[in-house]
């Protein structure tokens, strides 16, 4: 079976990166959301990124061929008839297990199904459906469109057919696969990337340098195309907060537990770029505001 059809969960920046990178690939994508209003706000944000990757010469094609490969729907049963579903909600166990089961007993025998969590394991995921050999992690990073890597992740019970499926679907879709042959919580590149990034906001909770100069520095010294902390705003501080809770509570090992500045940044509503503060200031229209 090749995947020529798509059914995306979810329509935040994963579910909308991830829909616009599938469409411009040729294939059909069904973008689903249970708010009306977040899916408008997804069609519009990929129509304006579509639009720009078209005047960079990136793609071949008229934007308006690309975006006629999407359709937004609000009927998960819609989701049948689709080769491949993927899962791109926020990082809570239970939400996901919920959607899982839902396609579980919907989805055709030969479809995959993926969870694009960033530190859930998939196995934990997976125990929601009868069919868990047919159940995979791709691990797409932000932004979709810019970053090149997905994580392919096989949990305990997938098959050698799945991950080679979803293998040639992340080659087909532009990408390069991570293959990923343990099931651990954050699987590779987080597990790399996240010790980084808390000692980051350690550094500015102690006073030792700032959110600004950090930034500058890893984009100066380390070829970054964007600082941690603008990185963290564009993804949402929840998210991270999210991610690593996940993965202390799976493994249990302090050294996973968010920050205090997180963890009071995140109480307050300072969730980044969507919220219109994080790490640092926006305008209404998502703009970072002078310092």
């Amino acid at each position: 079976m090749e995947i020529q059809k798509v059914f995306i969960v979810g329509s935040g920046l994963m579910g909308s990166g991830i829909t616009q990178v599938c469409a411009q690939s040729g294939l059909d994508v069904l973008l689903y959301d249970i708010d009306p209003s977040a899916l408008t706000k997804a069609l519009k944000d990929i129509e304006w990124s579509v639009g720009k990757f078209a005047e960079k010469g990136e793609i071949t094609e008229d934007k308006a061929i690309v975006m006629n490969r999407i359709q937004t729907v609000s009927e998960f049963s819609l989701a049948a008839a689709s080769d491949l579903i993927i899962e791109a909600v926020f990082e809570n166990l239970e939400l996901k297990r919920e959607i899982f089961e839902k396609i579980d007993g919907l989805s055709r025998p030969d479809a995959l199904m993926a969870s694009n969590t960033s530190s859930i394991p998939i196995t934990e995921i997976a125990v929601a459906t009868k069919n868990r050999e047919r159940v995979l992690g791709l691990h797409f990073f932000s932004p979709v469109p810019m970053m090149h890597a997905v994580e392919v992740i096989k949990g305990q019970c997938t098959s050698e057919e799945t991950m080679m499926k979803g293998k040639r679907f992340v080659v087909r879709i532009g990408k390069e696969p991570i293959m990923v042959n343990r099931d651990v919580a954050g699987f590779v590149i987080n597990r790399i990337n996240f010790p980084s990034t808390m000692e980051a906001m350690r550094l500015v909770e102690e006073g030792v340098t700032t959110v600004e100069d950090i930034d500058k520095g890893l984009k100066l010294a380390s070829g970054r195309r964007m600082g941690i902390f603008e990185t963290g705003d564009m993804v949402g501080l929840d998210v991270t907060y999210g991610a690593l809770m996940s993965m202390y509570r799976e493994t249990g090992d302090p050294r996973w537990f968010p920050p205090m500045i997180l963890r009071r940044k995140v109480k307050c509503g300072e969730l980044g770029r969507k919220a219109g503060k994080g790490w640092y200031e926006y305008d209404k229209d998502g703009r970072r505001k002078a310092q």
